[in-house]
């Protein structure tokens, strides 16, 4: 077994093994997957790399990649596109969450067998944008209003969509029941115990968090399978029924906070959180220029969890429809590169993190453009590198694969 595997599976020892094992699985689907699952191995090379350039210290969502942006419903009813993974967020360089993007650039055009020459024009072009806004020193943000080109387009479609289509994807009818639909492949049926504990909590946070929505009750609850570097984490989804209008429905996400995989690879101060998930859930709203709708935390069991409504509009982009279009794909890089610099605009002064001022000075430098773009290079092929070590490892049997189905038995015995 190759010292990578064998660091991945110490990363992940902590999770549930049965989804541990289906993470595994889907990490063999291309590089670009493997690099969504092992965040922790990328900043490990960061953090020991001499030739980072300097940067100032801000907030990060820390595992930001072309996948990590999205559209979603904010906490106004509005529909925004913005950074929406904020697991490993922290307070670290910036040029990190920078050279973490612009890797992930070089590794999915790859996947996609999309031009090399076409691949360092995007990277170059997202460090530029990125500098731009940072001198500019306003963080802006994207709406359907203010989006244009295939953002625009996409953030229209998002806003004409109804949480009723979510329910009739996410559910199904037993008698006259509505419940959650455990045939679908992303929701396994929870055991019995398991099930009513969840319900009871879940019905006590709705009476008495201030954040929750009021005039609802628990109607279900699965574990639900999403994302790829999550994989293993507890995570539930809830079906909520009004109890004042008549087939009103909310779905809620529920996930548990683990700490940053950055912080081994840190020595910079953090705040002491009170709980993992309280950090999450602070950095996002700081960051992001509107909260997602229902945003708060738990504590279910003794474990931290985020949760928030899961929306028929929270989407990301799919690369694959527009890598023939250089046009569509040279204004998302555009969008995701102001979004990315607007986002530490937006949290910068805050416990320790650069002012606006300082954003500003070393954004107009000249060196580390150049710099990012070698590293970045680097990195590419140093993952696909360990994608090939990992698919080999795979093969000889350090990784357990598991069916599904197999998972979803387990779980259901939990």
């Amino acid at each position: 077994m190759s010292s990578r595997s064998e660091k991945i599976r110490a990363f992940n020892k902590n999770r549930l093994p049965s989804i541990v094992n289906l993470k595994y699985s889907a990490m063999l689907e291309n590089a670009f997957r493997f690099y969504r699952g092992t965040c922790h191995l990328f900043y490990e090379r960061i953090s020991a790399l001499k030739s980072m350039p300097k940067s100032p210290t801000g907030w990060i969502s820390g595992d930001l990649h072309l996948e990590n942006f999205g559209s979603y419903k904010g906490n106004n009813k509005l529909v925004y596109f913005d950074l929406n993974d904020f697991d490993e967020a922290v307070k670290a360089p910036v040029l990190w969450e920078v050279v973490r993007l612009v890797t992930s650039i070089f590794i999915a055009f790859q996947t996609l067998e999309i031009d090399g020459e076409q691949a360092m024009n995007m990277a170059a072009l997202f460090l530029k944008s990125y500098g731009t806004t940072l001198i500019g020193g306003k963080a802006m943000d994207l709406d359907p209003r203010t989006a244009k080109g295939i953002t625009g387009d996409f953030l229209k479609r998002a806003e004409k969509s109804s949480p009723v289509e979510l329910l009739q994807k996410r559910t199904l009818k037993k008698g006259r029941k509505l419940l959650l639909d455990t045939t679908d492949e992303r929701h396994f049926k929870l055991k019995k115990e398991l099930r009513s504990e969840l319900i009871g909590f879940m019905e006590e946070w709705l009476s008495q968090n201030n954040d929750s929505p009021y005039n609802y009750r628990v109607k279900d609850v699965v574990y639900r399978l999403a994302g790829t570097g999550s994989l293993g984490q507890k995570r539930y989804l809830f079906l909520l029924r009004s109890t004042q209008k008549k087939d009103h429905y909310l779905l809620l996400d529920m996930k548990q906070a683990y700490s940053s995989s950055l912080i081994p690879f840190l020595d910079i101060p953090q705040p002491k959180w009170p709980n993992e998930a309280e950090r999450i859930v602070t950095v996002q709203k700081r960051m992001q220029h509107v909260s997602a709708s229902l945003l708060s935390t738990a504590k279910f069991k003794r474990e931290d969890y985020v949760i928030q409504e899961l929306q028929p509009v929270k989407d990301t982009l799919k690369f694959k429809l527009i890598r023939e279009e250089y046009r569509k794909l040279y204004q998302v890089i555009d969008d995701m590169a102001m979004l990315t610099a607007s986002s530490q605009l937006r949290s910068s002064g805050m416990d320790g993190s650069a002012t606006k001022d300082e954003l500003k000075v070393f954004a107009s430098g000249t060196n580390w453009q150049q710099q990012i773009l070698d590293i970045a290079t680097e990195q590419a092929a140093l993952v696909c590198a360990d994608f090939g070590a990992f698919q080999q490892d795979h093969r000889n049997g350090a990784y357990q694969p598991v069916h599904k189905n197999k998972a979803r038995e387990e779980l259901a015995m939990r």
